[in-house]
């Protein structure tokens, strides 16, 4: 499970209908609607706040009009009515990683999608504030040790 801190404007056509089934995904684990995945690390940022589906809904919900924007079909049905005005925060250290895996992602998967990439100053998912930091402690594959990640 992978729900970007980036904006779902970076995302291939791959990326941002996999991000999609994720978020809803995520939703259904946050509801206690599934088995699966209740302990993912992801999930802990949205976990952390008083009206945790709420928080996810407005993720969705901005992922769901970059698809539209796209021309792609995402229901809005599935997302939860429930609402929420929070913002999270994400380090700049975490972007910067998700930056450099999506990046990879792109160059195996969508080479031609690479363009979008260049020359950007990647914005974070409008749920997210940008703060000082490292990667954050969630992020799978990351060792607190990594040279000046953390």
């Amino acid at each position: 499970m992978r729900l970007w801190s980036l904006h779902p404007k970076y995302l291939d056509a791959r990326g941002l209908v996999a991000l999609w089934r994720e978020g809803l995904l995520a939703q259904a684990v946050l509801r206690g609607a599934t088995r699966g995945y209740r302990h993912h690390p992801q999930l802990e940022r949205f976990r952390g706040q008083p009206a945790p589906v709420a928080v996810l809904a407005e993720y969705l919900r901005v992922v769901r009009q970059e698809a539209e924007a796209r021309g792609y079909c995402f229901s809005a049905a599935k997302i939860s009515r429930r609402r929420s005005t929070a913002r999270l925060t994400v380090t700049r250290g975490q972007l910067d990683f998700e930056w450099e895996h999506l990046r990879r992602k792109v160059e195996r998967r969508a080479p031609h999608w690479l363009e979008h990439l260049e020359q950007v100053d990647p914005e974070p998912h409008p749920l997210f504030r940008v703060i000082p930091g490292g990667v954050e402690t969630w992020e799978r594959g990351i060792s607190p040790d990594d040279a000046g990640l953390r």
